[in-house]
């Protein structure tokens, strides 16, 4: 079989890509190693920026989004007993977000692909990749225990931190900087309605904690905790009686408590892999770069991959061919701005366990800081709903 461009992985950052192919009247053919049921299944952030909704709608995948998706415009910082409010939309010239899920975003991406009769290989197996410095890659796999080839111009690698794309690199054509952070977050998913209409970020001394919501019936809320805890260490009614103590009291008075539906904890990371490219191989999304889910960056950091990285091979079949020169260039500058807002968020907000006496103190006088300057609040605010395309010229 032989295809433009092949793409491993059916997250969202896949499908999307697939999806911005198609419109143009690019081929491509989408391998993934699990079935669909459980690409579905995982449990993700739920935060998107304007410019990922904006993808969404001009392909046309955006009834639900627009039905069930909950426009934010600002957001909360809880910190000594007070709330702090980024009023986003005042500050960003009329910029929001949206809360909707990971899940529905790749729901909806799902079906748009199968409405349109695009092909997409689920549970392919021992996927490998071969002929990546030359001008004819192609990908062998397994399906149905049967040896498969696909043979493509490109292939991109969507298939996330622990996928085969970025591990077809070889180790010296690559610099992988990583850090790994002293804590994680313990996650509940409930069918309550949330404690506010906004997101709250709490700063305790206890630990983070943050009021997140699926729909204004399920809610979502973390609580920072130790990389070698248990989720069976945290019974729901510990879980609860635990957010409370670090919200403000008067938002943990308007807490409505319930039976978790799903509960996890996962770890916390920045991680960036360059160049994004290897001869005919592309990475984007997660393949390529991890951030702290602090600002909820990790999806919508893919989308705007995504969105350079198919416009570069669209060109490229417009005859524009030097555009896919400057993909990885182009979507680093936007990867480095990304992480490194999640990373400082994630060290105003979280509570260190090697942190020295001071550290507190000055995590609240910079959130002061913050309540005081409405040029800070900008700054935070252009960083939270994202940062355009061509912001600073290199978009």
């Amino acid at each position: 079989m032989r295809t433009q461009v092949c793409i491993i992985g059916a997250g969202p950052a896949g499908l999307l890509l697939g999806a911005r192919l198609a419109k143009a009247g690019v081929d491509a053919v989408i391998l993934e190693r699990m079935s669909g049921d459980y690409v579905l299944g995982r449990i993700r952030a739920g935060v998107l920026e304007q410019t990922t909704t904006d993808l969404l709608r001009e392909l046309g995948v955006h009834a639900r989004l627009d039905k069930e998706g909950i426009p934010h415009q600002g957001f909360s910082l809880s910190f000594n007993n007070r709330l702090l409010r980024i009023d986003m939309h005042k500050l960003t010239a009329g910029q929001q977000v949206t809360v909707y899920g990971q899940t529905e975003v790749t729901r909806d991406l799902m079906q748009h692909r199968s409405a349109q009769g695009l092909l997409t290989v689920y549970e392919a197996s021992e996927v490998a990749l071969h002929a990546l410095d030359s001008k004819a890659p192609y990908v062998t796999y397994k399906q149905d225990g049967r040896a498969q080839r696909l043979d493509a111009d490109f292939i991109c690698g969507c298939d996330g931190y622990h996928g085969v794309s970025r591990k077809s690199i070889p180790r010296d054509q690559i610099r992988e900087y990583e850090k790994i952070y002293p804590f994680g977050w313990l996650g509940v998913l409930a069918d309550v309605p949330p404690v506010a209409h906004e997101l709250i970020y709490a700063n305790h001394a206890r630990g983070f904690a943050l009021c997140s919501q699926r729909s204004h019936t399920r809610s979502r809320y973390y609580l920072q905790c130790g990389l070698d805890d248990k989720v069976e260490n945290w019974p729901d009614e510990m879980f609860w009686q635990e957010l409370k103590k670090r919200l403000p009291e008067d938002v943990a008075a308007q807490l409505v408590t319930g039976a978790s539906i799903e509960k996890s904890i996962a770890p916390l990371r920045s991680f960036v892999s360059e160049p994004m490219r290897y001869g005919r191989l592309f990475l984007a999304g997660d393949a390529a770069h991890i951030v702290p889910p602090t600002g909820a960056k990790g999806l919508n950091l893919a989308a705007s991959d995504v969105r350079y990285l198919s416009d570069a091979l669209i060109a490229y079949y417009q005859g524009r061919h030097q555009e896919i020169e400057h993909y990885a260039e182009r979507c680093l500058a936007r990867v480095w701005r990304a992480v490194r807002f999640s990373w400082w968020f994630t060290n105003l907000m979280h509570q260190f366990p090697d942190a020295d006496a001071i550290s507190h103190p000055l995590q609240l006088a910079e959130l002061d800081y913050l309540a005081n300057s409405e040029a800070a609040q900008r700054v935070l605010a252009e960083n939270y709903v994202g940062l355009p395309f061509d912001f600073g010229g290199n978009g």
